[in-house]
């Protein structure tokens, strides 16, 4: 781990104009990227978003407000020399790699076991090269709390001192990352920190190539949205589930911290949460979505994701005062209202 006091530089274009740099974010138009990039363009960052897929028509309507703020550049984080060009033809101060191949669903990773190690673990690696050729003040690595493994549900709160035991191969590819990334900060001189993010949801969860299963989050409220029934299973189960908005935001405190006295840590809104309560409050919000109840429905669509306690966030809170703004009810206002707001029925 190497924390490093950073100083704001600026850039000298062509023309001879002095602009701030801007900060890079891998995997921009996905999920939880989507929202890095949104959150970082409303905050004032001039933002670089690569990917390999570029914008779609609803992560443009999602940033329409900050556009001016973005840059969009597509390619593949595996090609070196596209990662080279990335360097030389930006500006960039700070990089917050976010780009990833998600696998929660037991054949697919078997399917493409060589595919996620590749994208999880060369990808980052070409990244953190581009760290260091950039000399940038700050790295993010943004990780899971898959790297923890499981643990007895609802019992159990892990810190950042708890040993990792990632049960698969998108859990030990984020450790691996993890560990990439410190040493990288530790050789180079780069300010780094690695960001274990609880279960996330909320706006800007699609089917992508590298995201193929839904949360139940995303599954019920395009119910709502739609007008139909909710198909519900085991209501027991559970999660840390944190709004995607507080990890974007906590991302961004990260990132834009003077100094980090830790170069790992937990993002989340720190509380077991069962799907019973999730749906009571879509019920409180939606009355009038019939449930039908079949134990055959599975809740994630996945079985590589096995159950773990809460994460603590304290080591956040300690370091940067940073707690989470949306609870639960107020989580799936906001997301509720984005869907329609935005028209997304998928």
């Amino acid at each position: 781990m190497t924390s490093l006091k950073i100083t704001p530089i600026k850039a000298t274009s062509p023309n001879g104009r002095v602009n701030e740099v801007a900060t890079l974010v891998t995997g921009g138009t996905g999920f939880v990227g989507a929202n890095i990039v949104k959150g970082l363009a409303q905050a004032g960052d001039d933002v670089v978003c690569f990917d390999l897929n570029g914008p779609d028509q609803l992560m443009n309507h999602f940033v329409r407000q900050v556009s001016s703020k973005i840059r969009f550049v597509q390619g593949d984080m595996l090609d070196v020399g596209t990662i080279e060009r990335l360097g030389t033809d930006s500006s960039i101060g700070k990089i917050v790699h976010a780009a990833i191949f998600t696998v929660n669903w037991i054949e697919l990773e078997t399917l493409r076991s060589r595919d996620i190690v590749a994208i999880n673990v060369e990808g980052t690696t070409n990244i953190l090269e581009l760290a260091h050729s950039l000399n940038v003040q700050r790295f993010v690595y943004v990780s899971s709390g898959a790297v923890y493994g499981s643990a007895t549900p609802g019992d159990q709160t892990l810190n950042e001192e708890a040993t990792p035991s990632p049960l698969n191969l998108y859990g030990i590819t984020k450790y691996a990352s993890e560990l990439l990334t410190a040493r990288y900060g530790e050789l180079h001189g780069i300010s780094t920190a690695s960001v274990r993010l609880s279960t996330p949801y909320g706006p800007m969860e699609r089917v992508t190539s590298h995201r193929a299963v839904m949360s139940a989050f995303y599954q019920w409220t395009r119910q709502v949205v739609r007008g139909r029934s909710i198909e519900v299973g085991d209501l027991d189960q559970g999660r840390d589930f944190t709004y995607v908005t507080d990890i974007a935001d906590g991302i961004r405190e990260i990132l834009h911290a003077p100094y980090l006295p830790h170069g790992l840590y937990n993002l989340t809104a720190g509380r077991w949460v069962t799907y019973r309560e999730i749906l009571e409050k879509l019920g409180q919000l939606a009355p009038n979505i019939q449930v039908v109840e079949s134990p055959d429905t599975e809740m994630e669509a996945s079985d590589v994701g096995q159950s773990r306690g809460p994460l603590s966030g304290h080591r956040l809170f300690q370091d940067l005062q940073w707690t989470p703004n949306y609870g639960l009810e107020a989580g799936l206002t906001d997301y509720l209202q984005w869907r329609w707001d935005s028209g997304f029925l998928d």
